[in-house]
């Protein structure tokens, strides 16, 4: 019999945060197992509601929504984000420039896939975001990962991006606040990104999710206010800042200078008709949410839910002998590490699988996030504090229990 085969595209293409663990936890909770999941940042399910007024205004809209909007979106939420981007100090963009999709993961396949050529080069940051990777890989491109720096909280290193940059390279990704590090770059180091893509000809594709969900008084740098010639996209979404995951409501923002990306601006179009339009319920979400009380902030402040958990995650986390973590400045995410003379790792999913197992604690091992050594993990700070503590707890018995096993 002839076996169906998978496309060869999905040969370099993973996604671990819903990869091998995730299907080996579903497996465990059919069989009457409670899992707590730390893998995933889907803010409802751990009781961070959407804003009432955006889900009222969803109600009230969903008469107008049976019907196909305009394939780049609606006229209020895309006029939302124009005036949201020149409160950023975002200059020159136009309605024509704003592109809404499901969720920003729909806009960054549709940007890689306008852009990029068999054999093109991306340079990503080492973590990643894995969907950037995927999408550069199933646009038949080559993901090329420069290295963040954990000595240094996490930056991108300069001169690794200028070192990997060859004829081949089209753009370059810049992941800011970073999922899933926490980190969250300073405008001087931004500045140095846009003069290396300025002088190569990059295009930056600048994935700001997480721009409102900062701690301690940081503050968050839009990448497109730094420059008028760059040619930017900016990615952005309810998804997180507003606690919405679930309404799948994206925005993809054209900055800089368009007149030499006329061509690919037109592939922008043509995939975004192609797709008709994004789901038009989230669409009418987008302007409320933009214009209304940034309920995040209360989340954020001292005191509040997530600033405590994250604290807690941290002091917790990093009381294991063995383990280290640079504290987030923003976003729901830290990316712990395991001290190799402590725990000599080989296979890493194999190990927090195993972790699965014994703990009934979901986690995603650091070679998920495309980052190449095997001693580092992601930790979701999202469940209620006595979750945390509880899932924290069973993190340290298993290393416990590890390192004896091992020796170590």
């Amino acid at each position: 019999m002839k076996t169906i085969q998978k496309s060869a595209k999905l040969a370099n293409v993973c996604y671990d945060i819903r990869g091998p663990i995730m299907d080996a936890a579903r497996q465990m909770e059919e069989e009457g197992h409670k899992i707590i999941k730390l893998n995933i940042g889907n803010l409802a399910v751990f009781g961070f509601d959407a804003p009432e007024e955006i889900q009222q205004d969803m109600i009230r809209n969903l008469p107008n929504s049976a019907g196909y909007s305009d394939s780049k979106g609606i006229f209020a939420a895309r006029k939302a984000v124009m005036h949201e981007t020149q409160l950023q100090g975002i200059k020159g963009v136009t309605l024509d420039d704003i592109y809404l999709g499901n969720g920003a993961s729909e806009l960054i396949v549709m940007a890689t896939n306008a852009l990029l050529d068999d054999g093109d080069e991306v340079l990503l940051p080492a973590p990643d975001y894995p969907l950037w990777t995927a999408a550069a890989s199933l646009s038949g491109g080559t993901p090329v990962h420069y290295m963040c720096d954990e000595a240094k909280g996490w930056m991108p290193d300069l001169d690794d991006i200028r070192r990997k940059i060859t004829p081949a390279t089209k753009a370059i990704v810049v992941i800011n606040p970073n999922n899933p590090t926490g980190a969250l770059y300073p405008k001087e180091l931004l500045q140095q990104i846009v003069a290396i893509a300025r002088e190569h000809g990059l295009v930056i594709f600048a994935d700001e999710v997480y721009d409102k969900v900062l701690y301690d008084g940081a503050r968050h740098v839009p990448i497109a206010s730094l420059s008028e010639d760059v040619l930017t996209l900016t990615f952005n979404s309810l998804s997180k800042s507003y606690r919405s995951c679930g309404y799948r409501a994206g925005w993809l923002v054209v900055s800089g200078d368009k007149k030499p990306a006329k061509d690919y601006i037109e592939g922008l179009n043509m995939l975004s008709n192609m797709r008709l339009c994004a789901n038009v319920p989230g669409q009418w979400a987008i302007q409320t949410a933009l214009g209304g009380y940034q309920s995040i902030n209360d989340l954020v402040a001292e005191g509040g839910r997530l600033r405590r958990q994250r604290d807690l995650a941290h002091e917790l986390i990093t009381a294991i002998p063995g383990v280290t973590c640079v504290k987030p400045q923003a976003a729901l995410y830290m990316f712990p590490r395991l001290d190799p003379k402590i725990y000599p790792i080989e296979d890493d999913q194999q190990m927090f699988l195993e972790l699965l197992q014994e703990t009934r604690v979901m986690l995603v091992q650091g070679s998920g996030f495309n980052y190449p050594d095997n001693q580092h993990f992601r930790i979701v700070f999202l469940p209620h504090e006595d979750d945390l503590r509880e899932a924290i707890g069973r993190v340290a018995r298993f290393l416990e229990h590890w390192r004896k096993r091992h020796g170590a």
